[in-house]
């Protein structure tokens, strides 16, 4: 029983720890070491071999007593601290506090019995009761068994516990969410967003000021060129761009996912929907297109059209690749977020330049979630085909 009631204890700080509750952590570590310690000494001192496994008599209490009276001393914390939460959780600690002073009378020698009872009784009534208590409120997800109010509640101000967001941050998994960011897109702001691969801070090719605004918030260089997401294939088919079947055949092997394509720039641009932003992505003679293998970025840029988009971190540091990233780093300078959670991916897509597929093949510009060799086994088993 004695071991059976400290593993117990110990499991149950174990656990408390593991939910982040420190107080409910260090009282159920301290109540194991204290159950251990008590329960081990009594059965020690009461086993028949030559008397006594554990003596302790006149002259051999000091070390006892003074364990007894660290735990007393430490209880109280945890009984002031305890009366901050619930009633069971002080009432535990009080009960523990007689059990200590339990063992203290039992190292001075002068326990009474009754007493003994009487708290070991309450001890485990209380024990009892916290536990089902817990339990079934942990199962049902209300409070069924009542766990009561605490006697010294905290008092804090909701600034104090919550610090106020730099910018609008809705969670992806919610319809409002995606539709609050795209409102905030089609009137020229610049989002924060998930992507297949990391974070990337998106501006409507509607509204070139936006575009502008994203090389001004990233301190980015204006010779480096941004390039645009689209939903799906069918978008650039339906624009007609002047593409070799060499060039859709690899795009329809890479599409949707991390590989960007560098092609050709031209008028058909404006029928894919870029418009305004035209001159503001891409080069003078190419644009960088990737369809996203990102089912909530999917749906956005069908809600509001092409995309300018380039990673969400400032110039020459390293990606983003968690919204908290992108807010901490950049929400100041942004509209809005969209809240994901952690990236698929640690590095930027891989970009190919495809300019001249049909007269030398692609290049590889820049490698990042996939592989170049795996580009160039597409690439080939494209072209051999």
């Amino acid at each position: 029983l004695i071991l059976i009631g400290g593993f117990v204890q110990l499991l149950a700080g174990f656990l408390a720890f593991r939910k982040y509750d420190h107080l409910g952590g260090a009282a159920f570590l301290t109540f194991s070491a204290l159950w251990s310690s008590y329960g081990a000494t009594k059965v020690l001192c009461a086993a028949p071999v030559s008397g006594h496994l554990l003596d302790i008599g006149a002259g051999n209490t000091e070390g006892f007593t003074a364990g007894s009276i660290a735990f007393l001393v430490l209880n109280a914390f945890l009984i002031i601290l305890a009366s901050s939460f619930n009633v069971v959780l002080l009432c535990l600690t009080l009960a523990m506090e007689l059990l200590t002073i339990c063992f203290l009378l039992f190292t001075l020698e002068n326990l009474p019995l009754p007493f003994e009872i009487v708290v070991l009784s309450i001890l485990s009534a209380i024990c009892f009761y916290g536990a089902t208590a817990s339990l079934t409120n942990c199962m049902f997800g209300k409070d069924l068994l009542m766990m009561g109010p605490p006697l010294l509640p905290v008092q804090s101000s909701k600034k104090d516990r919550e610090d106020p967001l730099p910018c609008v941050c809705p969670k992806s998994h919610l319809t409002s969410g995606l539709r609050t960011i795209a409102e905030l897109l089609n009137m020229g702001a610049v989002c924060g967003v998930p992507t297949d691969t990391v974070y990337a801070l998106a501006a409507s090719c509607k509204h070139p000021q936006a575009i502008e605004k994203v090389y001004r918030i990233k301190d980015r260089p204006q010779e480096k060129p941004i390039c645009i997401f689209i939903s799906n294939l069918e978008q650039l088919r339906a624009a007609a761009p002047p593409i070799s079947p060499l060039l859709w055949e690899f795009m329809e092997n890479v599409y949707p996912g991390g590989i960007g394509c560098i092609i050709q720039k031209g008028e058909w641009l404006k029928k894919l929907g870029v418009g305004a932003g035209y001159s503001r992505v891409g080069t003078q003679d190419s644009i960088m297109i990737r369809v996203p293998d990102l089912t909530v970025l999917v749906h956005l840029i069908d809600m509001t059209g092409p995309l300018a988009i380039t990673s969400a971190n400032p110039s020459g540091e390293v990606d983003s690749t968690h919204h908290d990233m992108v807010i901490s780093r950049l929400g100041h300078k942004l509209e809005g977020v969209l809240c994901d959670g952690e990236s698929d991916e640690v590095v930027a897509s891989t970009v190919v330049n495809c300019t001249k597929i049909d007269e030398s093949g692609i290049t590889i510009v820049r490698e990042g979630c996939i592989p170049a060799g795996k580009v160039m086994q597409i690439f080939e088993r494209v072209k051999n085909r």
